[in-house]
């Protein structure tokens, strides 16, 4: 068997460089890094109490404001009141409810499992048909019956948050990416190799910039889902029919507008795509991250593998198999509906 020369292996050197490299980073941005993980951690937080402390009525009520702001009062922008509705319960009961310091008993907050059950029918029925929101609804009452129905509220929380800051990031790299050559040349590369790279080695400078929990798992997450999202908006800009784009500017659209008004909305069912599949990356790190205290589904496959404990391992993943169909299907009809509203538009 021939050796390599050992006056020409720097593997050492190279890890020892790296070690330095992210130890100096680490040091230098610590107050960016607790900038990061307090937000992150602020974010799990809110959401995890939006899914488990939110009662049955408060789901109605916005039930209600969509119902009669979509179809009696025809308001445009209905879901901002939905969103600011929730936010006003959060903000409620984190800063009241929660207050040692205030005595005010509203009696059980737990949000019931059906409410989702419930919600989860409806939207699908809107998506597709009775069939499939049957079909759905009854994949998601499985992970109940199943008995682990807190720990995929856990993993849906961290799943929402890395996605939702992926959003952030994703779009607007793919936009800059779609506007400058440059900027296109710098990041594909960036994105070859951020898919490439194995996904347990995300853990690591998760792990040495925020130690182990849910805030690292989903720093990690976010570090592995967000490429779909930037090449995907990159695409569906850059697809853009030509002459449509010509159009705006022969009626003196500004950069803006055309971005705006043309641009991001026809490349709307694409850029939904790009989000669906982060959301599968996501699911799929998720379930890595338990490896350093992501807990919820994957924290069950992880037990029972350690303890060769087969019946547990089966009903993990059939959970987590239940979750990314729901999602995946959520988020292809999604897709699907924008690119018929794209079409009644044409």
């Amino acid at each position: 068997m021939l050796n390599f020369p050992e006056f020409l292996n720097f593997g050492d050197q190279l890890a020892n460089a790296i070690d330095a490299a992210f130890n100096w980073i680490k040091e230098a941005f610590s107050w960016l890094f607790e900038f990061v993980r307090v937000v992150i951690l602020t974010s799990i937080n809110m959401m995890s109490n939006l899914l488990t402390q939110t009662p049955w009525w408060i789901w109605v009520v916005a039930v209600l404001v969509y119902i009669l702001g979509k179809k009696v009062f025809k308001m445009k922008y209905v879901w901002g009141y939905i969103f600011g509705l929730l936010l006003v319960w959060l903000l409620f009961y984190n800063m009241v409810i929660e207050n040692p310091a205030i005595d005010l008993n509203l009696g059980n907050l737990q949000t019931p499992w059906w409410i989702f059950v419930v919600l989860l029918f409806a939207f699908t029925k809107y998506l597709y048909n009775y069939k499939t929101a049957i079909v759905l609804s009854a994949l998601l009452a499985s992970i109940g019956i199943f008995g682990v129905w807190d720990e995929m509220i856990s993993t849906v929380t961290i799943i929402i948050i890395a996605v939702f800051i992926s959003f952030l990031i994703g779009i607007p790299f793919g936009i800059w990416m779609a506007k400058s050559e440059r900027v296109e040349s710098i990041l594909k590369p960036i994105l070859d190799m951020m898919q490439t790279i194995p996904s347990f080695v995300y853990l690591i400078p998760a792990v040495m910039l925020f130690k182990v929990g849910r805030v690292p798992a989903t720093f990690a997450t976010i570090i592995y889902a967000v490429p779909p999202l930037i090449r995907l908006t990159f695409l569906g800009i850059r697809n853009v029919d030509k002459e449509m784009i010509e159009a705006g500017k022969s009626f003196g659209s500004t950069s803006k507008q055309l971005l705006f008004k043309i641009e991001l909305p026809q490349a709307l069912s694409t850029i939904a795509t790009g989000l669906n599949q982060t959301t599968m990356m996501a699911v799929a790190m998720v379930v890595i991250a338990s490896m350093i205290g992501a807990g919820g589904l994957g924290s069950i496959v992880l037990i029972a593998n350690r303890n060769i404990d087969v019946g547990s391992g089966f009903v993990g993943g059939f959970a987590i198999v239940f979750l990314a169909i729901i999602l995946d299907r959520v988020l292809q009809g999604v897709a699907k509906k924008l690119e018929e509203k794209r079409g009644e538009q044409k």
